[in-house]
């Protein structure tokens, strides 16, 4: 069978390595090299090393709806499927109408819930305790084609973003080899996503990492575990900005005064009241600057109870 892979960041890499160990990939599509890091260094995706190293030939089509002759030689390769695993471009209807089993795409959600660019981060944002993986026949919709394989995954109590992504890419490997050997046997059914519990996952933006005093200290914690890896969580004392490291929800019972109020400095950390319960916050970042502990912070700062901490975000 001849398989297209199209993907780019480090989650799609155990799916690009299950498959070309199983299947003939004949081609990989991955995004344009970027600029990263303080440098700003043109940089490969995972994916593009991952096929360099298995001399694959590579495409790297900067928008593919308007590469028409992207679209002409990926027709010409006569694909029997396209896989796809967190390519970062919408793939057009000229696309998806090319290979002959069609456009199979792996998304870390139970669909129709958190249909779009950010499922596993806004599943963690949401406080959900189950989350998944789903493979689905691709049609020209955001995450709306026919459910092929689900598995569902249960979600750590303090599971972060990083590490939720890094067990469901696996899974999803998993589910995507058996997703195309149903297909080659001609085994698999497809079901219509239901219509009734459709919710969305748009990215993130930088306003999203702004903490929330108005949200109770789970909410707060589990913002902070959706948004670990980018925006990260972000305060200000006064005008410094702080980027939350690590916190904790406290588990003592009481008042601690207004939300975003110091109400403790302690061996933990800064512990600071939330609209429900209270926070300790055990490690931060300055603007610029290495992590550090709380405690240091607030020795240097000479924080004190009754301090008040605020947001960028806009309660509503």
């Amino acid at each position: 069978m001849r398989i297209v892979f199209m993907g780019t960041p480090a989650f799609a890499l155990p799916s690009f390595e299950a498959v070309a160990h199983s299947e003939n990939i004949i081609a990989v599509v991955t995004q344009p090299d970027r600029p990263s890091g303080r440098g700003m260094t043109l940089t490969s995706s995972p994916i593009k090393n991952a096929a360099i190293q298995k001399s694959l030939p590579i495409y790297q089509p900067e928008r593919i709806r308007k590469d028409l002759a992207f679209i002409k030689t990926l027709s010409d390769l006569s694909p029997d499927i396209i896989v796809v695993v967190a390519f970062g471009q919408i793939l057009p209807e000229s696309v998806l109408s090319i290979p002959r089993l069609g456009c199979i795409n792996i998304h870390a959600s139970l669909l129709p819930k958190y249909r779009g660019a950010a499922p596993i981060q806004w599943a963690l944002i949401r406080g959900e305790k189950i989350t998944g993986v789903a493979s689905m026949k691709m049609d020209a919709g955001m995450d709306t084609g026919p459910i092929l394989l689900q598995q569902e995954v249960g979600i750590g109590h303090s599971e972060t973003a990083p590490e939720l992504s890094l067990r469901l890419s696996h899974i999803g490997a998993k589910v995507l080899v058996e997703t195309i050997k149903q297909i080659k046997t001609g085994q698999l059914l497809s079901t219509p996503q239901p219509s009734g519990s459709v919710t969305f996952a748009p990215l993130l933006k930088k306003e999203d990492g702004y903490i929330r005093w108005w949200e109770s200290a789970e909410e707060i914690f589990n913002r902070w575990r959706g948004v670990f890896s980018w925006p990260g969580t972000t305060m200000f004392n006064g005008n410094i900005r702080l980027k939350i490291i690590a916190l904790e929800v406290g588990v003592r019972e009481g008042q601690w005064g207004a939300p975003g109020e110091l109400f403790k400095v302690s061996e933990k950390g800064l512990e600071v009241a939330a609209k429900i319960g209270y926070i300790i916050i055990t490690r931060l970042k300055l603007a610029g600057g290495k992590d550090i502990s709380s405690a240091e912070y607030a020795a240097g700062s000479h924080l004190h109870p009754g301090t008040n901490f605020n947001t960028r975000g806009k309660s509503p």
